[in-house]
């Protein structure tokens, strides 16, 4: 007899929510970490057309012209670290030879044989 809301069935397993080898979290911590990097990206640019505007804007101005050099260094060293970033993350899964951008764990319901 069905309740009064109908019948439930539970939800469809997907890569988040996995519960036969349990790597869903690893998952989700990875794909935060591509979107961090990502919003890196566009805050990058953001800052860099402000600090181009704030650059011809400055008119000669000395204090302002150093505002905005300054602007763009802070922006291009951030880019830079979010970058090296995932440089060295692939590097060192490289040479262990897993894929840490991309996890894919193995367990008692994914096993490879």
């Amino acid at each position: 007899m069905p309740g009064i809301f109908g019948n439930i069935e539970p939800p469809v397993d997907n890569a988040y929510f996995n519960t036969d080898g349990g790597e869903g979290i690893f998952i989700l911590i990875s794909d935060i970490l591509k979107l961090a990097g990502y919003i890196a990206g566009l805050f990058f640019l953001i800052q860099m057309i402000l600090a181009g505007y704030g650059y011809i804007s400055a008119n000669g101005d000395p204090k302002k012209t150093e505002a905005a050099w300054n602007k763009i260094w802070q922006s291009l060293i951030g880019i830079i670290i979010v970058a090296s970033a995932f440089i060295i993350a692939s590097v060192v899964g490289y040479f262990l030879h897993i894929d840490i951008l991309n996890p894919t764990l193995y367990g008692a319901g994914n096993s490879t044989n």
